[in-house]
């Protein structure tokens, strides 16, 4: 499916309600598996969550989570501690090519029983479940924050806890802390103090019902869809002020923009506060270590203001749906940007004109087509496998329709 959006520079003013952060919900649907009595309101309607809820209530031998990365590094730790049952853990073509190496190396320290089907180091993964007794894991930090999560969710079943020993700079920091608070709104103790994170044990029943805040990665498009238009006003419900996602660093990242951000009782609302736009957009720098996914909304952002930026910390972007850094050089290009990639950094020059009619190539990535989505402001854009934006917001473009902006869909 291809969205052909047609240029719509208008004034835009209108209430949006998002469902629970993918983060969160796949978070929780794991602790749900775990402890029962556990009951989830406002979870995500992502493809990635259902794909998560269906993999845990599957009782077959082979789990297919097609793209999701989250899943396949929560239900790789979820499986090896379902002792007796043998599961084929395994997804897409993409996901064939996804590391997952360190992750099965720190469940074999505990034990577990995981072996590679194709190619070593990546999925798909023959889990043997087992009663994993080791109480302290060694794991390279530096990589994916979701390895740690996993060992995390699962950590208090282990009949001791778990210690998590991290070596290197750690990643992601904000989605570790999550997890943590998430374990501590189930009444589960733990601990994250330098480089070493204890989760105590837990045998007893959880009785919680916990409600999922909205997305503030799906935030994002609003927040560039905001920047863009020639006067905004958008309100996005239900988020709060104090979150546990480090996406949320968009409202102080997105005030150097011009958009201010109110918060009220259950919701956001960003509005435009100025039509000049900025000759320089953090100078210095914006490091994104923390918040990796923003990464291309804000970049396609400064493209669409026609400033310069540069953005750091995104070593991690290389290994998501598709190599994210080289996909933005091509795209943006292909519009008439100026980018300079490494390993971790992007640097846009300031541009003058945006070619018109371009089709974007979302590379199986559904932060691709919603990242450039927004340019439909400034110029015709068309955006090709539109229907990949499920992965995490089905809805996408319908709100796109809801604030006035038109998305043919042929």
């Amino acid at each position: 499916m291809t969205i052909e959006i047609t240029q719509s520079y208008l004034p835009i003013e209108e209430n949006i309600q998002i469902t629970g952060s993918k983060s969160e919900s796949n978070r929780m649907l794991l602790l749900q598996a775990l402890y029962p009595d556990i009951r989830i309101r406002n979870l995500s309607n992502s493809h990635d969550s259902s794909v998560m809820q269906k993999a845990l209530a599957s009782g077959q031998e082979v789990v297919d989570i097609h793209h999701a990365g989250t899943a396949m590094r929560f239900l790789t730790a979820y499986f090896s501690i379902q002792d007796g049952r043998e599961t084929v853990l395994t997804g897409s073509s993409r996901m064939q090519e996804r590391p997952i190496k360190i992750l099965v190396d720190a469940l074999r320290q505990l034990g577990a029983l995981i072996t590679y089907e194709k190619t070593p180091g990546c999925p798909p993964l023959r889990i043997r479940g087992s009663k994993l007794k080791g109480n302290r894991v060694v794991l390279d930090a530096g990589v994916s924050s979701q390895y740690i999560s996993a060992l995390m969710l699962i950590a208090p079943k282990f009949p001791g806890g778990l210690e998590i020993l991290l070596k290197g700079k750690i990643t992601s920091v904000p989605y570790i802390r999550m997890t943590l608070q998430l374990l501590a709104d189930c009444g589960i103790k733990g601990s994250f103090e330098g480089p070493a994170i204890r989760i105590l044990p837990h045998q007893e029943p959880v009785e919680k019902t916990i409600t999922v805040e909205s997305d503030w990665s799906s935030a994002s498009y609003f927040y560039s869809i905001a920047a863009l238009a020639p006067a905004a006003k958008i309100t996005l419900s239900s988020y709060k002020q104090k979150s546990y996602q480090g996406d949320s660093v968009l409202a102080d990242i997105y005030s150097a923009l011009g958009i201010a951000t109110t918060y009220g009782t259950n919701s956001i609302t960003l509005e435009k506060k100025t039509k000049t736009v900025p000759t320089e957009f953090y100078p210095d720098g914006l490091n994104l270590t923390n918040a990796p996914d923003i990464a291309q909304t804000i970049a396609v952002t400064c493209f669409g203001l026609g400033i310069p930026c540069y953005i750091t910390g995104l070593h991690t972007l290389k290994i998501k749906e598709t190599d994210r850094l080289e996909a933005l050089k091509i795209e943006l290009e292909k519009l008439g940007a100026l980018v300079e990639i490494t390993d971790d950094t992007l640097r846009l020059h300031a541009r003058k004109n945006i070619n018109s009619g371009v089709a974007i190539d979302t590379y199986q990535d559904h932060r691709m087509a919603m990242a450039f989505a927004p340019l439909g402001i400034c110029t015709d854009i068309n955006i090709l496998e539109a229907e990949v934006v499920a992965k995490s917001y089905p809805d996408y473009w319908k709100d796109l329709r809801k604030l006035g902006i038109t998305c043919i869909e042929s």
